[in-house]
């Protein structure tokens, strides 16, 4: 038998479905990455699988219980299961090792001083033994979410499950967590992770699940999802992660676009070289070229579509001008000539026979 087998599972509120017929197993030692568009179902999947949501119906069996019989003692099933939440669920009153304890003494029956070195041992392999007598509010946010982690596999779990462990996080904070799941992902635990953080997913998992209709739409490995998605809405959805998209009109707003851009280029791990070359390259582009033929067409805008692979591997600008038809080529003669050297260093203009676009390989 599989460590967790769900069957059939239906999960419904009111008139919405977010689960709808879901079967799958998942073995022991398997790291399960669950990806999607947000809504699609992840985390109440997640919820549904330790019982902090009852399923409508179906069965899920962990560890060879069924979880959705009313007879099952959902407490002992519980302790199998670590859960590391979003929002870290500390108690800001008791410090960073009670926190660790608390859940041992309480469940476990173990004493105080076992507690204690145990909370000890777990805090040391996330980097945070001397951080034991400090209280939550004095912790940054990815250190909460360590300790959240520490207090998960001070109860020696069979599965951890993490619900979005790093949105609640600054986006300079969410390395720290991620080199943490990535260690555990090394040690044989049974992990499910429901994550936006793409990278995590590709070099962690073992499989990935992509979910949306209501299940798990596309099941395989991280090669299989990441670079040769079988279903059209995993397709979809992997372009769209590795784009950024931005209409500009004739009252942009740059410091708005730029700061959409630059959270781009940290989901894609680029380091500052890449990144600092989209940034001119759709500053200047936006400012001297674009910008002065959208305020002779106020009512008109144009699409600027960045396609980057992780680390900024592969970046392509594509600049859809359909809607400006005066808009002809980008090297026109009324563009800024400054404008047009800083980006005839960075820019290399693509062969295309699509009069509404050009295109251009970042180099």
């Amino acid at each position: 038998m599989s460590l967790i087998e769900i069957k059939n599972l239906r999960k419904e509120y009111g008139n919405t479905v977010p689960l709808e017929n879901v079967s799958v197993n998942i073995e022991a030692g398997e790291v399960v990455s669950i990806i999607g568009p947000s809504g699609t179902g992840k985390s109440t999947f997640m919820r549904c699988i330790n019982r902090l949501e009852t399923p409508t119906s179906g069965e899920i069996w962990v560890d060879g219980v069924n979880v959705c019989d009313p007879k099952t003692d959902l407490a002992a099933v519980r302790m199998k299961m670590g859960m590391v939440f979003q929002s870290f669920n500390l108690f800001p009153h008791k410090l960073v090792a009670e926190n660790i304890m608390m859940p041992q003494q309480q469940l476990l029956g173990v004493s105080a001083k076992d507690a204690y070195n145990e909370a000890i041992v777990q805090l040391r392999k996330v980097g945070l033994e001397n951080k034991a007598r400090n209280y939550p509010d004095q912790l940054s946010g990815g250190q909460k979410q360590r300790v959240a982690i520490a207090r998960a596999l001070a109860m020696h779990p069979k599965i951890i499950l993490f619900d979005e462990p790093t949105s609640a996080l600054d986006p300079t904070m969410v390395s720290e967590v991620l080199s943490v799941i990535a260690d555990l992902a090394k040690t044989g635990l049974t992990m499910l992770i429901v994550t936006h953080e793409m990278r995590l997913a590709r070099d962690v998992s073992s499989r990935i699940f992509f979910m949306d209709q209501g299940g798990i739409y596309e099941d395989g490995t991280p090669d299989q999802i990441f670079n040769h998605p079988v279903g059209e809405r995993t397709r979809a959805f992997i372009y769209r992660i590795r784009s950024w998209e931005y209409t500009v009109r004739s009252d942009v707003d740059m410091y708005e676009m730029i700061a959409s851009l630059e959270d781009f280029c940290k989901r894609q791990f680029m380091g500052i070289r890449p990144a600092t070359k989209c940034q001119l390259a759709v500053e200047e582009i936006t400012s001297n070229v674009l910008l002065p033929f959208l305020r002779e067409h106020p009512a008109a805008s144009v699409n600027l579509i960045l396609n980057a692979g992780e680390e900024g591997k592969e970046m392509m600008l594509t600049i859809d001008h359909e809607a400006l038809p005066e808009f002809d080529s980008f090297f026109a003669d009324s563009a800024d000539t400054v404008a047009m050297a800083i980006l005839s260093k960075i820019l290399e203009k693509q062969p295309g026979n699509d009069p509404g676009k050009t295109e251009f390989r970042i180099i």
